[in-house]
């Protein structure tokens, strides 16, 4: 249609925005606590068995990426139509709550807040369990949830306390677990893609070559913004 606009990369803070978003959506430690949730759910007694569970796990990882995947349009679609047409660039969440409720209504802000809030108790979560599971892992111990909990809350501390802007400190957060997703990513296709552990699930050559492109690609952004941010002009 004339005069629509069509998505594409402005500068470093548009690459940063979308690494943001991908290590939003695609949370590394995501993959481990999801590995560790569902290994003792249903254990298959024959191959038979642990193929057809592998087949629902994946319309289970399907549905959840889907929706993350639509909700992150959405979001884009909505602030794209709300203040980018109105020549408004929002670089603080407490702006955005406002011009939801100017150009919206207040139902908006307040759906918005509650989203944020949402959101961050879900993310507080999957963290929690996350690093659980995986220092359960490293060194055989469980550590007590308060202290666990206590130490997970002592870096958002000190970035409010410090005085930082809490959404750039968010959105940098993001960017970092966009990183951490290649090495999360490269493990699982090697373990995935041998059949000494895997066994009848073992990766299929097209999966496995599609999963390294998809790696390739990402730590190409990775690089590529890490080159832009330090030696760009």
């Amino acid at each position: 249609m004339k005069g629509m606009l069509v998505p594409q990369f402005q500068g470093v803070s548009s690459i940063l925005l979308a690494a943001g978003i991908l290590g939003a959506t695609v949370m590394p430690h995501a993959i481990y606590l999801h590995s560790g949730l569902t290994s003792r759910r249903v254990i298959g007694q024959t191959p038979k068995e642990r193929k057809k569970i592998f087949h629902f796990e994946v319309v289970d990882i399907l549905i959840a990426m889907i929706i993350a995947g639509i909700i992150n349009g959405i979001m884009l679609v909505v602030a794209s139509s709300t203040f980018h047409s109105h020549g408004i660039v929002i670089d603080d969440l407490t702006v955005a709550f406002k011009q939801f409720g100017h150009y919206i209504g207040p139902s908006a802000a307040l759906l918005f807040g509650i989203g944020l809030l949402s959101a961050g108790l879900s993310s507080s979560s999957v963290g929690t369990l996350a690093g659980d599971i995986i220092m359960q892992g490293y060194i055989r111990k469980r550590i007590p949830v308060f202290l666990r909990r206590i130490v997970s809350m002592i870096p958002p501390l000190a970035v409010v306390i410090s005085g930082v802007n809490a959404t750039y400190a968010l959105v940098m957060s993001q960017v970092v677990l966009s990183f951490g997703i290649a090495l999360a990513l490269i493990p699982l296709i090697i373990f995935t893609s041998r059949k000494a552990i895997m066994g009848n699930l073992v990766n299929r050559k097209t999966t496995t070559g599609a999963a390294w492109c998809i790696a390739a690609l990402i730590i190409t952004l990775n690089v590529f913004l890490l080159y832009q941010t330090f030696f760009g002009a």
